[in-house]
């Protein structure tokens, strides 16, 4: 491919609306542009990138036994009403009626049209296990879409749906997809961990994220290097190996006046923050509940709301009616009609601080059994930090930001119990289907792998989802006859050989297009210049070294291809 010939868009200067560098890099380097807020046109280029992630994720998922197909974009209404998600979904399913005032929505995935599919075509337990996947155009109506392709309200996602007679099975094809993704991920050249997760929205019961590590990552991952664990933090659990104590001081008063926080007060009383309980007042069911935490730790939402079920942070009037305090000196300590869980860090802690339920009171020295009943319940609540013991008990945990590229679920029967899609058994009895769901963000695999890998010059793209795998930029091209005789006839070659190769022929300085090159990411570049030619020579260079090296030119096509093997 030329450059005369193809559509080069790149950017000087960094668009305003740019937040982060895959977004920033993905405008500079021309491969998406703005349409609308979290619409993006994707432009040659990025298309190309496109097409290259989704080849793999085909064959991958070919090579798994799952079978493609194609869904509609558009779907009846009806189906997300019988399934219970129209309500439950949310704004972010963008609704809308026909010309006969019928509802449908645009898909954000399709449960719903698949479950469909298989309650019409799959009768029989004979006609199972089956795996349907598309790669296909979703749209979600993001409230705050942001960072680009990362939270677009348009995007490619591969989804697939499986379908089985019983658990067994459903568990054998999770562990087959997660063997599929794995090799996915590695394929695509990215550095990603897979995290026990929770199915969220979904539904279902067994879960893991894909996250492609980078700093810009909205998820927090925690992981062990000493084993294999690693867990979404909302879900990682928080393991406490402390013992308590016998008490060693006495219940004590303090004044701690305008000190609300943790905080203040542990800097006021000149002791360690992790010394101190925060009591968080919340309600569920029309109940007053104390979460207790330490100081230093921060509760899991996720968590509690799997403990005690839905709930709701408590007003001031509610915390003031049932401690008869303001917030920010609220405590155990003395609260009655109260139920007080506690996190299990807390239950192992003695002579700590906490609120004395009077405004600009604090007590020190207090100690469960002596000073208050012990907790109703003990739990874990809180969010894991680094240092925090691994739970298999192989190591500490550390704490990684991710972003989530793939994620797989046991669907079980949420969705074919509640749309009555089934199958009969060998002795005739009819069952729910036990399905299974595996989606891959394909266009937000670019914009990871782009966060993964750039550098102050631009994109560096993993060679297997480059647009080009190596660019030839000749040096004079439009005014030196020996330097374009030599750079056609080395084009062509290469492109004979089966290298994608782009050649820049477009009459500009040197700096201009090595510039180019950089920013858009491609792995291997070869310059042809008089000098180098009348010695015999080109000039090498890959997109992670720092300098180029010169090689005979004649051994260029064979370095290449030598090189993409590797």
């Amino acid at each position: 491919m030329r450059t005369s010939r193809f559509f080069i868009a790149t950017l000087k200067e960094v668009p305003a609306e740019a937040e982060i560098a895959s977004h920033r890099l993905m405008l500079r380097a021309g491969l998406i542009r703005r349409l609308s807020a979290g619409i993006y046109t994707w432009l040659p280029l990025g298309v190309r990138v496109l097409h290259k992630v989704e080849a793999v994720v085909r064959q991958e998922m070919n090579r798994a036994g799952a079978i493609e197909l194609s869904m509609p974009v558009v779907q009846p209404g009806e189906l997300w009403q019988e399934s219970g998600r129209w309500q439950a979904y949310g704004p972010e399913l963008q609704r809308f009626k026909d010309r006969h005032e019928r509802d449908f929505v645009l898909q954000p995935t399709s449960e719903e049209a698949v479950t469909d599919l298989a309650r019409s075509e799959l009768k029989s337990y004979r006609t199972l296990p089956q795996h349907f996947y598309q790669i296909q155009t979703k749209f979600r109506d993001e409230r705050r879409p942001r960072f680009g392709i990362l939270r677009g309200r348009e995007f490619v996602m591969k989804d697939g749906y499986s379908f089985h007679a019983d658990l067994a099975d459903l568990e054998r094809e999770y562990r087959n997809m997660y063997d599929t993704y794995t090799r996915i991920f590695t394929r695509l050249g990215l550095k990603f961990r897979a995290v026990a997760a929770d199915p969220g929205a979904i539904g279902g019961t067994g879960s893991h994220e894909f996250h492609v590590l980078a700093e810009s990552g909205e998820d927090a991952i925690a992981w062990c290097p000493q084993s294999n664990y690693a867990a979404n933090v909302e879900l990682a659990e928080a393991v406490s190996t402390d013992s308590r104590k016998a008490p060693t001081v006495n219940l004590k008063k303090v004044p701690t006046p305008g000190k609300t926080k943790c905080e203040e007060v542990a800097a006021l009383l000149k002791i360690p923050l992790e010394k101190t309980v925060k009591a968080v007042a919340v309600m569920h069911d029309g109940e007053f509940y104390l979460l207790l935490l330490r100081g230093d730790h921060d509760l899991n939402e996720l968590k509690t709301q799997k403990l005690i079920g839905a709930f709701r942070f408590a007003t001031d009037g509610e915390i003031e009616t049932a401690l008869k305090c303001k917030a920010g000196y609220i405590g155990p300590v003395g609260a009655k009609n109260v139920k007080v869980i506690a996190d299990r860090a807390v239950a192992a802690m003695g002579d700590f601080v906490c609120g004395a339920n009077e405004e600009g009171f604090h007590l020190t020295g207090v100690n469960f059994g002596r000073d208050l009943p012990e907790p109703s319940q003990v739990a874990d609540l809180r969010n894991v930090v680094a240092g925090d013991p691994s739970p298999d008990g192989k190591g500490r945990l550390e704490i990684v930001r991710g972003i989530e590229v793939g994620h797989i679920f046991q669907l079980r029967t949420k969705y074919s119990s509640a749309m009555k899609a089934g199958f009969l058994d060998a002795a005739g009895t009819h069952k729910p289907f036990e399905m299974g769901c595996y989606g891959i963000g394909v266009t937000r695999v670019v914009a990871a792998a782009i966060e993964q890998n750039n550098d102050a010059r631009g994109i560096v793209f993993p060679a297997p989802i480059a647009p080009f795998a190596a660019c030839l930029v000749p040096i004079g091209y439009q005014k030196s006859a020996a330097v374009r005789e030599a750079a056609d006839r080395l084009h062509d070659a290469l492109e004979q050989a089966g290298i994608d190769v782009l050649m820049d022929d477009r009459d500009e300085r040197p700096g201009v297009l090595f510039a180019d090159m950089d920013l858009i990411g491609i792995p291997h570049r070869v310059v042809l210049s008089e000098r180098g030619l009348a010695a015999g020579n080109a000039e090498y260079k890959g997109r992670r070294e720092d300098k180029p090296r010169e090689m005979p030119l004649d051994s260029i096509g064979s370095f290449l291809k030598e090189r993409l093997h590797a």
